[in-house]
């Protein structure tokens, strides 16, 4: 008498009285049919998350040029602080040496009139060199000079009269140099100018042109 197994139902390919490796060749070759049998058309079929990663992605992009836009502008707005901080720090320092260096015209001034007078000998010669270098070093420069055409941007005419050896307004003496730093004047050149006399350049053509006067005279 046999017993069975409740529940288990007993399929197999393999017939009666197989040996064990008829046994397993069965087996091998069942299982090479299921693997092998047709599962659709694979290539038509498109997997269902596709289209969610696709729009995912293109967020990411856009938020990634959104950020990248930011940095750009950020980095810009940087630079252009920068050089505002920097133009501000050299105008700040001229600003400061030109009043500097403007409380000290008056010393330079003594100095360039006892120059004059023949009284820089000695120890404060020296130091009236001394100052003289160390002003320099820190950009000022003197200016003025007698014979140049007078400019009004530079100059400061404290007296006035006419010269028949002058064709312009002339600097014929300077009464004080004006000092200026790079191109900053902090203080104008004080000097007296000379202005042709009236009727001087008609006369002066004339006598360039004698034809001109004698028609003239007709």
């Amino acid at each position: 008498m046999t017993e069975e197994t409740p529940g288990f139902e007993e399929k197999s390919d393999v017939p009666s009285g197989a040996t064990p490796d008829d046994a397993a060749e069965a087996v091998e070759n069942s299982v090479k049919e299921d693997s092998t049998a047709p599962a659709g058309d694979a290539s038509n079929e498109k997997p269902a998350g596709t289209a969610g990663l696709t729009a995912q992605l293109d967020q990411v992009r856009s938020a990634l040029d959104e950020r990248t836009a930011d940095l750009q502008r950020l980095q810009a707005e940087y630079q252009n602080y920068r050089r505002r901080v920097e133009r501000d720090r050299v105008t700040v320092k001229e600003i400061a040496v030109a009043s500097l260096l403007s409380e000290l015209l008056p010393v330079l001034d003594d100095v360039g009139r006892a120059r004059d007078h023949g009284e820089l000998v000695g120890g404060f010669k020296s130091v009236a060199e001394s100052l003289e270098t160390v002003v320099a070093k820190m950009g000022l420069q003197q200016f003025g000079k007698e014979g140049e055409p007078f400019d009004p941007t530079i100059h400061e005419a404290l007296m006035h009269s006419y010269a028949p050896d002058v064709t312009e307004t002339t600097c014929v003496a300077i009464l004080q140099p004006g000092y200026r730093i790079g191109e900053r004047t902090i203080r104008p050149a004080r000097v007296a100018v000379a202005e042709p006399q009236p009727g001087a350049q008609a006369k002066a053509e004339e006598s360039e042109d004698p034809d001109k006067s004698e028609k003239d005279s007709e």
